[in-house]
């Protein structure tokens, strides 16, 4: 088995975004793009590897699929696992750990399958096995097929490397992408979340506008693998995407705390001039002066019933101040409620189906640009 010229990628998502992130990579001209269960599969070989973790903004992390085999029995596990040609993917100086699941397979323990395949790359490779190894084998069996992958990302692609800062329930960066390319949103158009928190929405569009790559600022595990090149790499990190922007995106919340944090994460993020976080009340809130955008906003949801009933005159002031001061603005609102969406007033797209943001359901509610 050989891992030359292309093979599978699995890119991960958070369920219920497979299909935005799979309009992601075709936008981003990945091959063979395909929707399945908590992400996306396209074909490539390692340089498409490098630049998934590089550009896509919603992929969580980046799998190469390097084999397949039916394993019915550990001792079959063991030998198939020694035919991978692990010294093309793996350094022998650098360690290593497996991970292991089994589903509606006869190899039902995924401690023994993760330690079978452990021996067998120690033995044909003489890399060393670490618990805490930032290169991580992933073996999946389920139906008594083993997939074999290597987690390329290392931590999870949210961590961008510029934000410090987060105040409480922040959004993933990766989720805020998906988020806002659901409303349409490509980087030509203003963007204002009144509900910024530390500051996720406003840094993303602005990075998109001025077509930073997400993944510019950060270490990648596939750094640490046999197949990595690194003058390659350099030069596809050096290309850009597109010319500079006069855009402009504005963030606001009532903490003055949460305005300091955005401030903090966007001057990291190099977009600081291109974003303003100001201290403001919803029912101060303003339209910014030029063409209209998106209003994106993920105000709090309150996780018990007593709670939403508070949080109505929240919701029911916010979309007073969009129906009267926002006229032209397209709005994506965020909630685990119907009911506190509806206390808006505002006429609502059908929404999608609900995502998982922090443990909770989620839907976003979109609107057309209002009248």
């Amino acid at each position: 088995m050989t891992t030359d010229g292309e093979f599978e990628i699995f890119l991960a998502t958070s369920p219920g975004f497979e299909p935005v992130l799979c309009k992601e990579a075709e936008a981003h001209g990945f091959k063979q793009p395909k929707v399945i269960t908590g992400g996306v599969t396209v074909k490539g070989g390692w340089t498409e590897v490098w630049r998934a973790n590089l550009e896509l903004r919603g992929a969580g992390r980046v799998l190469a699929r390097i084999g397949e085999f039916r394993a019915m029995h550990l001792a079959q596990l063991d030998k198939r696992a020694r035919r991978i040609a692990w010294s093309e993917v793996l350094r022998p100086d650098v360690a290593f750990r497996v991970q292991a699941t089994c589903k509606g397979s006869r190899i039902y323990h995924s401690g023994a399958a993760a330690q079978r395949i452990e021996k067998a790359i120690r033995e044909e490779l003489g890399a060393p096995p670490s618990a805490d190894a930032e290169v991580i084998i992933k073996a999946r069996i389920d139906d008594d097929l083993c997939t074999i992958a290597v987690d390329t990302s290392g931590e999870s692609l949210h961590k961008r490397g510029h934000k410090e800062a987060v105040n409480k329930a922040p959004m993933r960066e990766t989720l805020a992408s998906l988020f806002l390319r659901q409303c349409g949103y490509v980087g030509t158009e203003p963007v204002v979340d009144p509900m910024c928190g530390s500051g996720t929405f406003i840094i993303e569009a602005a990075e998109i506008a001025a077509g930073l790559k997400p993944g510019r600022s950060r270490h990648f595990a596939f750094e640490q693998l046999a197949t990595f090149d690194e003058a390659a790499w350099k030069k596809l990190k050096a290309t850009t995407d597109r010319p500079k922007t006069g855009l402009r995106f504005f963030g606001s919340d009532l903490d003055a705390g949460a305005i300091r944090m955005s401030r903090a994460n966007a001057e990291r993020a190099g977009v600081s001039e291109m974003t303003e976080f100001v201290e403001l009340a919803v029912t101060e809130l303003m339209a910014p002066s030029g063409p209209p955008g998106l209003v994106i906003v993920n105000p709090p949801y309150g996780d018990r019933i007593g709670d939403r009933d508070n949080l109505q005159p929240l919701y029911r002031s916010l979309g007073q101040t969009l129906r009267s001061r926002f006229g032209g603005w397209r709005v994506g609102l965020i909630t685990s409620e119907a009911s506190l969406a509806k206390a808006t007033g505002l006429q609502f797209l059908p929404p999608g189906g609900p995502v998982s943001h922090g443990g909770l359901r989620v839907t976003l509610f979109r609107t057309e640009p209002l009248k």
